[in-house]
């Protein structure tokens, strides 16, 4: 039997876009296991968000990922809504999907621009790049913002869209299809993305269920979930698009259902804004009473899940927060283990891994004894933030 040898990946690392850290055990070229830890991102946003209204609840969660910022607000004003039965003005819902599909966009380009430098194709990263700017134009030109749009409220949306900005939008969105219709291309067709990508990585459709994989990673193989079919919200049951679903779960197949999702997106977009209604972008909403709420919104990751309980108070007595990194994750003891090393990083990558909102820490006692209470770990967290600091700066 060759030796074994661990391979260090993290938690800094130039190929990996947040702190995580990854043990590799490798025999020769081979990986024959993996473990992951995370918990270099924890802020506390579920214990935050009992401190807040439910006005201010959605402006906190948008800071759960700084690339998919509106992912979670959507989940959560759903979850609010739930709790009293809330119906959202039809303008509203059409606004928050040409907000959600935007961002599907723009992120899934960020995601093959950084899947061209995993692979040292950095004429893909930097073409998938540039494009992506032309997508936050869009959202600049429609929400303020190119990211953080502070779109969502319980009851509709903040702001209108403006009539006299569609035109400009639409062209826009037009001017990007070309130059996406060349990155698809150099994704189906390049030879060298097809020998770096092609049966490497693979999760069965098998794995992928028993695992609970969602979003792009479960739908490359196979698994045609998706909640914008599964459970329409928003305007998704009021125009017409197609799931992208391929077989093979390697990394090929994860870009490309990225890639094809995107034109999925803008004519999603497109359809809203060719059809948005006229009226109230916001229920007005006053009081939210005791009771519980789920929200879901298939974000470009996959699922996310907010889950509120209520007391009748202005503020939640209970917030959990589920994105779908947290259950992609575990997938890599399929996918790659047996695996070479040289292809790790491009496995590692191929979720899309958003860790930022995967963190989350428990504090417990085996003997049921309360060890820590909130403001004791924020003690803790300070003294030792001074002795870093009077060490090192």
């Amino acid at each position: 039997m060759a030796k074994r040898t661990i391979v260090p990946i993290g938690p800094y690392h130039p190929l990996q876009e947040e702190p995580e850290f990854f043990t590799l055990t490798i025999e020769g070229e081979k990986v024959v296991d993996i473990d992951v830890q995370v918990g270099y991102n924890h802020r506390g946003i579920e214990k935050i968000s009992e401190m807040k209204t439910f006005d201010q609840i959605p402006f906190v969660v948008e800071r759960i990922c700084g690339i998919c910022s509106t992912s979670h607000p959507f989940a959560c004003v759903q979850a609010i809504e739930d709790i009293n039965d809330i119906e959202v003005p039809e303008r509203a819902k059409y606004i928050r999907t040409i907000v959600g599909e935007g961002e599907r966009i723009h992120s899934h380009l960020l995601w093959l621009g950084l899947a061209g430098h995993f692979l040292g194709y950095n004429t893909v990263y930097m073409w998938a790049w540039k494009l992506r700017e032309e997508i936050l134009d869009v959202m600049e030109i429609l929400y303020g913002n190119r990211n953080n749009y502070a779109m969502f409220k319980p009851g509709g949306v903040r702001r209108d869209i403006k009539d006299e900005d569609i035109p400009d939008v639409l062209k826009k969105i037009n001017s990007i299809i070309p130059t996406l219709e060349m990155l698809k291309k150099a994704v189906m067709d390049d030879p060298v993305l097809h020998a770096r990508t092609k049966g490497v990585g693979i999760l069965t459709k098998e794995e992928a269920i028993n695992y609970s994989a969602l979003g792009p990673t479960s739908r490359a193989s196979g698994v045609t979930k998706d909640v914008r079919k599964d459970a329409p919200y928003a305007a998704y049951d009021k125009v017409a698009w197609d799931m992208i679903v391929t077989q093979n779960g390697d990394v090929f197949d994860k870009a490309v259902v990225r890639v094809l999702e995107t034109f999925e997106s803008i004519n999603i977009m497109k359809q809203c804004i060719f059809n948005l209604p006229e009226g109230e972008v916001d229920a007005n909403i006053k009081s939210i009473s005791a009771g519980e709420g789920i929200g879901t919104h298939e974000a470009p990751r996959g699922e996310v899940f907010h889950y509120i309980r209520s007391d009748g108070t202005n503020t939640p007595i209970r917030h959990k927060v589920r994105a779908p990194t947290f259950m992609n994750l575990p997938t890599y003891k399929a996918t790659i283990i047996g695996e070479t090393i040289a292809d790790a990083s491009i496995i590692l990558a191929a979720i899309d891994p958003c860790y930022c909102c995967t963190e989350r820490m428990a504090v417990r006692d085996t003997k049921g004894k309360k060890l820590y209470g909130g403001e004791e770990l924020i003690r803790l967290s300070q003294e030792k933030t001074e002795k870093l600091r009077a060490k090192y700066v």
